[in-house]
């Protein structure tokens, strides 16, 4: 094949198809590693109410049966990949007889309105906080750093949890969780949208603030280094504008900080989860902390699977457009001379 951008993408579809199977298998073998057994917990609650005991062996068989745990696990392995490729994510142990692929089809609208904004605002405002401190310098290069630095190594649920105890708690300027207030029903009228940003705000700026930091310190150190590059001194003496100088820096800094921004999808997606553990917002992240504590396998199956495959399409999305835009990684990575 003589296209070198050809070889160059299924090179990556390779490795990404590869990686999905890896991630797919061990999120079948993790859940599975978390000790006690989800139909066991389901027989326990119902014996409480006074159940007969043989009543109690009959439903566990059927639930062992229904769920398919009856099964030796490399079968239980197929089925889940065969249910996978139909896109049939099973029934939910705990929230019988709800089907995963409906609480996650509910859940997922408020993760994607929460995640998507955080990343791609704090990645623009952070680039361009970063470009223009290093060329600006001075306090303001001082400040914005300083700033940057310390919000860029807060983990995102400690900054989730400040926030949460000083703005909700403490001088109750918003709520305390939930994606909306009690009583109210979704629907897209204006009372109910306002209510929603109400709650959306203070997730929505524990994730930004440090998404920001780590990019704007990214973008400082590579405008940095071209600052000090020949074409920038020669610019300044033929007596361009700094506002064309920034551009023209911002350019050729730009380049890893797309790598940067598929990280971000990933780091971010990681803490932004339990993020929302901590505002109780009604997300994928809460809906998985529910299925873990409850030993789910189902339920943590189909998050975890929803979650590999927004960051293996991040990364596979930014890694192309990132071969498409530098041809220098093509050579590289296709050996071209």
């Amino acid at each position: 094949m003589r296209n070198p951008f050809v070889r160059y993408l299924i090179q990556k579809i390779s490795w990404y198809i590869l990686a999905f199977f890896v991630a797919v298998s061990l999120n079948f073998i993790l859940p599975r590693l978390i000790p006690g057994n989800p139909v066991s917990v389901i027989v326990n609650q119902m014996a409480t109410g006074g159940v007969q005991s043989d009543v109690l062996e009959r439903l566990y068989s059927t639930y062992m049966k229904e769920f398919g745990l009856d099964k030796p696990l490399y079968i239980q392995y197929f089925n889940y990949l065969r249910n996978i490729f139909r896109w049939n994510l099973g029934t939910s142990f705990m929230l019988y007889p709800g089907k995963v692929k409906d609480l996650i089809g509910r859940a997922l609208p408020w993760t994607i309105s929460l995640q998507v904004p955080a990343i791609l605002s704090g990645w623009i405002i952070g680039n361009l906080l970063g470009a223009f401190s290093a060329y600006k310098g001075g306090k303001f290069d001082s400040v914005a750093f300083t700033l940057s630095l310390v919000f860029s190594n807060i983990p995102y649920y400690c900054l989730a949890i400040v926030f949460l105890y000083l703005l909700a708690v403490r001088f109750g300027l918003f709520p305390v969780g939930g994606g909306y207030s009690f009583g109210i029903v979704p629907t897209l009228s204006l009372k109910f949208i306002a209510d929603a940003i109400y709650h959306y705000i203070l997730p929505y700026l524990s994730m930004v603030l440090v998404a920001i930091g780590g990019q704007a310190i990214g973008m400082r150190e590579m405008s940095l280094y071209e600052l000090t590059s020949d074409y920038v001194n020669y610019a300044k003496n033929l007596g361009v504008r700094d506002e064309r100088i920034i551009r023209y820096v911002f350019r050729n800094a730009m380049l890893p900080q797309i790598t940067g921004l598929a990280i971000s999808f990933g780091t971010m997606m990681g803490g932004a989860l339990v993020t929302e553990s901590v505002f109780s917002y009604p997300g994928v992240g809460s809906l998985l902390f529910t299925a873990i504590r409850q030993s789910d396998y189902p339920l943590i199956q189909g998050c975890t699977l929803i979650i590999t495959i927004a960051v293996l399409t991040a990364n596979f999305l930014v890694e192309i457009a990132y071969g498409f835009i530098d041809p220098r990684i093509r050579a590289v990575q296709l050996g071209e001379r």
